[in-house]
């Protein structure tokens, strides 16, 4: 059974160019609406549901590519253990229904320190709630940047790591530790990119606690007004 599965060139060319200029340039970009070891990181963030999305990609179409990179059960396959893979499993899994989606961005020599993911354990209530698994796109990684690895550990044993390149696409765990090392060197201002969704798998009762799709950021009133100034409502 694997920790985290990669996909070198899942999204590529003027797909990858198109979300990643329409993130970066984003009215809501802040710092990140994250606490903790995410503090010195900016982006903003989405929470939704299944029902959820379909008003996501509405409202944000740019979204679309990767959404359904990252939640097609076949990308993330290889998180099961082999004999499910062979053979099926005799109980059918519950498939992700709920989705904290977050823009990373990061500045030379900043990081995130070890954590496991659990951002929707306290709007759902649920004590202890992690993702099914996190699936992460690289966005951008500074030309001539050394470092900025993501590394994995379970418990005091590690577990790997994956070098950024720009199209990579990650699958881990969910209750898997893990850590971003800085990066050093690339052109001034040049930021370190990503895209990660939490997914994870409710219950009908606690998916009902859970808004159908909330938009955090801390860029301020202005940048939501704008946002409805644009789409005309």
């Amino acid at each position: 059974m694997s920790e985290y599965v990669t996909h070198r060139s899942a999204l590529t060319g003027p797909k990858l160019e198109a979300l990643r200029e329409a993130l970066l340039s984003s009215r809501f970009v802040a710092r990140s609406p994250l606490m903790g070891t995410f503090q010195s990181s900016r982006g903003f963030a989405f929470i939704f549901t299944d029902v959820g999305r379909a008003k996501l990609e509405e409202r944000f179409p740019f979204l679309r590519d990767y959404l359904a990179l990252a939640m097609d059960p076949a990308s993330s396959r290889g998180l099961l253990p082999w004999r499910e893979r062979l053979f099926g499993s005799k109980q059918e899994r519950r498939r992700p229904n709920a989705f904290y989606l977050n823009l990373l961005l990061l500045e030379p020599g900043r990081s995130v320190g070890r954590h496991i993911d659990a951002t929707l354990q306290e709007p759902s209530g649920v004590p202890g709630a992690t993702p099914e698994h996190v699936s992460v796109l690289y966005l951008n990684v500074p030309e001539g940047a050394k470092g900025g690895a993501l590394v994995f550990s379970r418990g005091q044993r590690p577990a790997g790591e994956v070098r950024p390149k720009p199209g990579k696409l990650v699958h881990f765990r969910g209750d898997l530790t893990h850590e971003v090392r800085p990066f050093t060197g690339g052109p001034e201002n040049a930021l370190r990119a990503s895209l990660v969704c939490e997914q994870y798998a409710f219950e009908p009762e606690v998916l009902a606690r859970l808004p159908e799709l909330r938009i955090q950021s801390k860029a301020g009133f202005a940048a939501y007004l704008e946002e409805h100034r644009a789409r005309g409502t």
